[in-house]
């Protein structure tokens, strides 16, 4: 059994996406910088690309693919310090259960296992109370802000749910060079997102007028700032490409406007304006002290996400910034999101770092105990549970135990092809039949 004191903890961090490993992987450098880290992509619709991993930049001593059934088997008690779960809430939940029928039984009963956390990769602002209590079970829950951390232990209270699992720290990926203004020329950067606004016209409508500000103001450079390319997944799926609706510009996009990929933080570097509608590169900006403008032209919607910016002060539209306009923040909503623009961000993760340190130093740590239960939701667990490959106690379901573990490397070189065919199909379905549907049923 490693100790539990040992210079370098061995994590594990279980994504399903470029930006959940992102957050998982540098969650755990956060915590405790001297570890080794071994990373696990869930297979599955959005199980990030090289290319994908290469921009998001987090590092890893092993990385491989995997099933989420095949991770519960391979996660032994006896290897890992500390499991980091950076997954959708079903994921978490499923992993959960299986781990912790894993951990019961036999030796293993004993309650030395690894402590478990997760969290959330950015902005909370839906699915609150469903995300939150499919997470709830880990030892740690993290909350990337004052805010987040009082409304998640108000919905464990509401429920009967144990909270102190609930502790605050921020997003692990802010930082960066304080922005000094000046950059040559003048850059604004439009922070474009996979899944809001979700219509053809309000996306077309957000890329003209980031091409209209181009052409308005010829001395400045715009940059349509895309998360992936065409026929990448991401957390969200994109039905609607912005590089596929550039194409539908009349003229084409001017010569000052241009999209752009790559890590986030070395976009910012030459950013003076940050535009976006909700994306969680508003605080990586914010906490810069980059200015910031979060959108107003289709609304301060719950749907779209921008209403978790009221009270910021950096709501604005698009007429706004062409006429010169520079959203100010406030200070106190700032510091209440975690963002520490002036403050010391590194101590934010000392809670943390020490709820951590004092569950590894614990002698024997209870079984997970996740709130949803085949008793609390017999019509919603099982059917969770199922789709990563587990029965209601946890177990492998019958067929998915016994089938071959994929080994090596991320993926198969013999199976790419098949593979890439499969999610072109499923692609195809995602971004031009399912759409199409929903016209029709419009009709």
């Amino acid at each position: 059994m490693p100790s539990r004191t040992a210079s370098s903890p061995r994590v594990a961090v279980l994504a399903d996406s470029d930006t959940r490993w992102k957050w998982g992987a540098l969650t755990a450098y956060r915590i405790q910088p001297d570890i080794r880290l071994d990373g696990y992509l869930l297979r599955g619709r959005a199980t990030p690309t090289v290319r994908q991993l290469d921009e998001v930049g987090a590092r890893a001593d092993a990385l491989r693919e995997i099933r989420g059934v095949d991770f519960v088997r391979s996660i032994d008690r006896t290897r890992y310090d500390v499991v980091v779960l950076a997954c959708v809430g079903g994921a978490v939940q499923a992993m959960l259960h299986g781990l912790a029928h894993a951990w019961s039984t036999g030796a293993a009963a004993d309650g030395r296992r690894p402590v478990v956390v997760t969290g959330y990769v950015g902005v909370v602002y839906e699915k609150l109370a469903d995300g939150l209590l499919l997470r709830h079970g880990a030892d740690v829950v993290l909350a990337n802000s004052r805010h987040d951390a009082d409304r998640f232990r108000a919905v464990y209270r509401g429920v009967g749910a144990d909270g102190d699992s609930v502790v605050e720290c921020a997003l692990p990926f802010l930082g960066g060079a304080p922005y000094q203004g000046g950059n040559d020329p003048c850059t604004v950067v439009f922070a474009a997102q996979p899944s809001v606004p979700e219509s053809r016209a309000d996306r077309m409508y957000l890329l003209r007028r980031a091409v209209e500000h181009a052409r308005k103001h010829p001395d400045r450079e715009v940059l349509i700032k895309l998360r992936s390319k065409p026929g990448e997944h991401t957390t969200h799926i994109e039905e609607l490409p912005y590089q596929k609706l550039a194409t539908k510009i009349p003229g084409g996009l001017p010569a000052n406007c241009r999209a752009v990929y790559g890590n986030m933080g070395e976009v910012l570097d030459r950013t003076d304006l940050l535009v976006t509608v909700s994306s969680t590169a508003a605080l990586e900006s914010l906490h810069r002290g980059i200015p910031t403008a979060v959108l107003t032209d289709l609304g301060v919607r719950e749907t779209l996400g921008n209403h978790h910016f009221l009270g910021s002060g950096c709501l604005a539209s698009w007429d706004e910034l062409d006429a010169g306009h520079r959203p100010d923040p406030d200070p106190d909503w700032l510091a209440r999101q975690g963002v520490a623009a002036e403050g010391d961000y590194e101590r934010a993760f000392d809670a943390a770092r020490d709820r951590v340190t004092a569950l590894r130093e614990a002698p024997a740590l209870p079984p997970l105990t996740p709130y949803y239960t085949p008793r609390t939701a017999p019509g919603y667990l099982p059917g969770i549970l199922a789709r990563h490959g587990l029965d209601p106690k946890g177990e492998p379901l019958p067929g998915h135990a016994a089938a071959p573990e994929e080994t090596g490397g991320l993926r198969r070189i013999a199976r790419e092809t098949v593979r890439e065919a499969a999610r072109g199909a499923y692609r195809h379905g995602v971004q031009r039949v399912a759409p199409a549907i929903r016209r029709w049923g419009q009709l």
